[in-house]
């Protein structure tokens, strides 16, 4: 173990050792990362902890630089355990340079069956006692951090002493399709409220769409379309995402002795924006985290966009309707265009057609919770239904919900300490 300083810190790098498959607790191992975060005042109190599990999938815990945003907040009580959850960050990472390792495509796709929320949460189980002693311990989870909360409440409830979840109540029983058909209006919605507050984006939009559709450019090995481009959309879910979006249209064409092109920062700016490089296992996995039994993904938002034609670029561009963004969505074109998805796409494919997965969710178990549970909503949140997420907080016993329209969805981020302070006050009956 490592351990180091920051500003009002005491970190310490811990490493531990998993099964990869845990039903086979006797076979291959990998390896999990977590780094231990503690106020310096308290580094040697005996603080109950906190495991932290970010949102995604395939992103590992965010690196703060001091006791910044929530965190602060977190180190002034607990001992923290901010967690890169398999495949991700230092835990023996998957992506296109170490999945051929597992041998060719299937191979690839048998492995990758094995980092959904129930692996995760039974890393955490076995992480738990080594660090606690035993004792339970609250768990904060953003976003996919919350899915892989109430998989923890299903599986293993007497690990945790309380749940703490900021979009990321999931739907205990929606097939990626009912997932993506509640999305697209969601998106169409977001981006309706940018135009309005952007109006002048709307033909910038239609021009560079237009562009991108005439000259096919390309960015460091990175092919830019315009159904990439729509997929800047993304950023319509955060709460200064649209501003973001603006500034970054705003810098689409420069004039050239050859005429007008698009500028080499847009360029940079959206294949930086398009890129799995970072986060590989997102694309991957991003349909499988909600499928349960055995019906297959099958590129559930492709099929299903095409119920919302409203969202065809080239149909815009042949009108003078405006372009629409999309928004948290995975399709085949993405493991065509990406350098860091493109030697995946036959591993995605037997992803996509793969049935039989694991129910994550007991209702039963849910309905006789005796965790103490709180639930930040965002209202119109875009990446997480609200509707879906309040119709899983009905059922589960005693979760405490907070509905607010003051955050997007990375309040968390944005509400930093009021956002933890006031989920903590419900589960303790203080609000």
């Amino acid at each position: 173990m490592n351990s180091y300083r920051q500003p009002g810190l005491v970190l310490t790098d811990r490493h531990f050792t998993v099964p990869l498959d845990h039903t086979d607790p006797g076979g291959e191992q990998i390896e999990i990362f977590g780094r231990e975060v503690v106020a310096a005042s308290r580094a040697a109190d005996e603080l109950p902890w906190l495991l932290y599990l970010e949102g995604g999938p395939g992103f590992g815990a965010r690196r703060f630089t001091g006791a910044e945003a929530w965190l602060g907040r977190a180190v002034r009580e607990f001992r923290v355990l901010l967690l890169d959850q398999r495949g991700t960050g230092l835990s023996t990472p998957a992506n296109r340079q170490t999945l051929p390792l597992r041998g060719g495509p299937r191979e690839q796709a048998d492995y990758l069956a094995h980092f959904r929320s129930d692996s995760i949460v039974r890393d955490c189980e076995l992480i738990r006692p080594a660090l606690t002693g035993g004792a339970p311990w609250t768990v904060l989870g953003q976003s996919f951090g919350g899915f892989c909360a109430v998989r923890y409440l299903c599986a293993a409830p007497e690990g945790l002493s309380t749940v703490l979840i900021t979009g990321g109540l999931p739907s205990l029983d929606a097939h990626p399709d009912d997932v993506y058909r509640a999305a697209y209006p969601r998106i169409e919605r977001k981006v309706a409220a940018h135009y309005a507050r952007y109006p002048q984006d709307v033909e910038r939009a239609r021009e560079i769409t237009a562009h991108l559709a005439e000259h096919h450019p390309e960015s460091a090995g990175h092919r830019l379309t315009p159904e990439g481009f729509q997929s800047l959309g993304i950023m319509l879910g955060g709460g200064s995402g649209s501003h973001q979006l603006h500034y970054l249209l705003e810098n689409a064409f420069v004039r050239t002795p050859h005429g007008t092109e698009l500028s080499d920062t847009f360029q940079e700016a959206m294949r930086t924006a398009c890129s799995f490089a970072g986060h590989p296992l997102y694309a991957l996995l991003h349909e499988a985290i909600y499928s349960q039994g055995e019906r297959p993904t099958d590129w559930a938002a492709e099929r299903v966009r095409a119920e919302f034609p409203q969202f065809d670029a080239a149909a815009a561009l042949r009108g003078d309707g405006p372009v629409l963004f999309t928004g948290e969505s995975i399709h085949p074109w993405h493991f065509d265009v990406d350098p860091a998805l493109r030697p995946l796409r036959e591993t995605a494919e037997l992803l996509a057609g793969r049935g039989g997965w694991e129910p994550l969710y007991d209702t039963e178990r849910l309905a006789a919770n005796e965790v103490p549970v709180a639930a930040a909503v965002y209202h119109d949140d875009m990446y997480v239904d609200t509707a879906h997420a309040l119709r899983t907080a009905a059922a589960i016993r005693g979760l405490r919900t907070w509905v607010t329209d003051e955050y997007e969805h990375d309040g968390l981020r944005a509400g930093g300490p009021r956002v933890l302070d006031r989920l903590l006050a419900l589960v303790r009956d203080e609000a």
